[in-house]
């Protein structure tokens, strides 16, 4: 496993019909779309795909009435966006310019998604370096209104850079207030962070923000269940809320109104059983009703540290397949599993002690900004830490 891409894996979407099927589907029909995620997964991308085309879809007809109505309807829907297909060149260019295609089954998958069952993305459109599934063994949702009070930008900046200095990854949605701020301290802290858009990864909303993505895909994951060029509307927004919520073990919601798109998200934390948790505000203000309420009524944990919401998210690891990450167990793959640019970096660091970014890149023979992509992966995986001096292998 890596936490960045190889080139040849950036360049390519693979030519099995499966994957350009799915690459299809999401040009074809909106995330969440439960009857097509039925057929999806009960026979496969392609053969669905060959049947939108065909205008028979794969398995028994519905039985006639409201049932087989409704089938015809979402059949319609699907066929009116054939003409938007890309070739399968043209889709082969996208990922050329940097854009990639991870599909479930694939390496990169994050096995979280599929906890959403007939809700799980189709495929994900991916921009960035870092390794998706990689980067959030060990991560953390962080989210709030948009229309964020000091106070709120105040605690998401403290909180996203607390949670990124100890080795977590940020994930966001990258909209203005808390989400913004959470990107950003990762950032600042060195940390590796996670943006999922509800548009195209190719497209800079909000436009504010297009320097803010850049910097993310240099040291992170931009991800979207859109194809390229799609823009976003208030319903995308909604339904991007489930994958940023299913990602991580835990989302920490830091500011949010009564009606505030942050519930959303908590709502799908705490359907999928995710740890939740929302940090307090004055009671007299109303941009916290929907923390307090969290709290209150979701069985939500109050959180007021980076600390407190690291260690309520350790206790729980959901992510099948691999070793729940706290510290008594230490790392969530074996050594022997890391490529070999980060096995260089990890022999670099000290046991006791520390290194600067600088030290270990001249050690580990690397340049400084490969290594900080690559000590951003192996804290995520829990073999490295931050400490007083620089970076240091984790003690466990």
């Amino acid at each position: 496993m890596t936490t960045e891409m190889a080139s040849g894996q950036t360049s390519m979407i693979g030519l099995d019909d499966e994957r350009l099927a799915r690459a299809s589907l999401t040009y074809l029909a909106e995330p969440s779309d439960q009857r097509l995620g039925v057929l999806t997964e009960t026979y496969g991308a392609a053969p669905v795909l060959a049947g939108i085309r065909t205008g028979t879809l794969p398995g028994p007809p519905a039985p006639p009435g409201p049932a087989r109505d409704a089938e015809r309807k979402s059949l319609e829907r699907w066929q009116s966006r054939l003409g938007e297909l890309p070739t399968q060149e043209g889709l082969e260019r996208l990922c050329r310019d940097g854009i990639r295609l991870v599909c479930p089954g694939d390496a990169e998958w994050p096995a979280r998604l599929d906890d959403l069952g007939a809700a799980r993305p189709y495929a994900l459109w991916l921009r960035g370096r870092a390794d998706l599934r990689f980067s959030c063994l060990r991560s953390m949702s962080i989210v709030g209104s948009r229309a964020a009070s000091a106070y709120g930008s105040y605690m998401a900046c403290e909180l996203a850079a607390g949670v990124a200095g100890q080795g977590w990854t940020v994930v966001s949605g990258a909209a203005y207030g808390v989400d913004g701020a959470a990107h950003s301290s990762a950032l600042n802290a060195e940390g590796t962070t996670v943006a999922v858009l509800a548009c195209g990864v190719d497209m800079p909303y909000p436009a504010g923000h297009k320097d803010l993505l850049d910097a993310i895909a240099s040291h992170g994951v931009v991800a979207s269940e859109w194809p390229p060029g799609r823009n976003p509307t208030r319903l995308r927004f909604l339904v991007r809320n489930r994958v940023i919520a299913a990602l991580s073990p835990g989302t920490l919601v830091v500011e949010a109104g009564e009606r505030s798109g942050a519930l959303n998200t908590a709502r799908y934390a705490r359907d999928l059983g995710r740890t939740l948790m929302a940090v307090p505000g004055p009671v007299t203000s109303g941009q916290s009703r929907g923390c307090h309420t969290i709290i209150r009524d979701w069985g939500g944990t109050l959180v007021t540290s980076a600390g407190e919401a690291v260690e309520d998210v350790s206790r729980i690891s959901d992510q099948p397949g691999e070793t729940p990450v706290t510290p008594e167990t230490g790392p969530v793959l074996p050594r022997d599993q890391l490529d070999p640019e980060s096995a260089t970096v990890l022999d670099a660091l000290p046991v006791r002690g520390g290194l600067g970014t600088t030290d270990v890149a001249v050690k580990a023979g690397l340049p400084p900004a490969d290594v900080l992509r690559l000590l951003g992966g192996l804290a995520a995986g829990g073999f490295a830490e931050r400490c007083e001096r620089g970076w240091r292998i984790r003690r466990t």
